[in-house]
């Protein structure tokens, strides 16, 4: 959606060439962004709208950090173009907790002690809520391979698994008739 100076009523600014003006259900919240076609979802987050607990690691969809939930499915947000999700819900670790009480993944984060520096935790937690809601994981196994596009440096997977394995089963409390 490119604009001439020519078809811009006067007194407004033309946007720059090559901007596009998308609309994002972010954590809750209709946002509407101007970006460039470039901008990665991870650089629109953590640059544009400061929320900076989706982090920057490989830069190359190889570590996990940047994992937020696009509808509901986990995806690395540094191989996401933002002018892609025009329209998408996102949800990002921020975006979990309901007011002071945490998500369930989160609390579980915390009661297993699933993380040391924290550095990869916020796409540890999104991949998580992610990999839940998919239902696919059965066994310990299934969450090591399930989660194995999210590495962490301090070795704290038995406690990630852990972690996971109590929000499967307060998640299937909540869900049981």
């Amino acid at each position: 959606m490119t604009t001439s100076t020519a078809s811009v009523p006067q007194g407004q600014i033309a946007p720059s060439p090559g901007i596009h003006k998308i609309v994002l259900n972010l954590n809750g919240s209709r946002r509407e962004i101007a970006v460039a076609p470039w901008t990665t979802l991870l650089d629109l987050l953590r640059e544009e709208l400061q929320l900076t607990g989706t982090k920057k690691g490989c830069d190359h969809g190889q570590c996990g950090a940047c994992t937020v939930l696009v509808d509901g499915k986990r995806v690395n947000s540094c191989l996401t173009l933002a002018a892609m999700k025009d329209g998408c819900d996102i949800t990002t670790v921020e975006g979990l907790a309901e007011g002071e009480k945490l998500h369930p993944v989160q609390q579980a984060f915390i009661d297993q002690d699933a993380f040391q520096c924290g550095y990869c935790t916020p796409g540890q937690i999104c991949s998580a809520v992610g990999l839940i809601r998919e239902g696919r994981a059965q066994t310990d196994d299934d969450i090591r391979e399930l989660m194995s596009g999210n590495l962490c440096r301090c070795g704290c997977y038995p406690n990630i698994v852990a972690a996971v394995r109590q929000a499967q089963a307060e998640s299937a409390e909540t869900e049981a008739p």
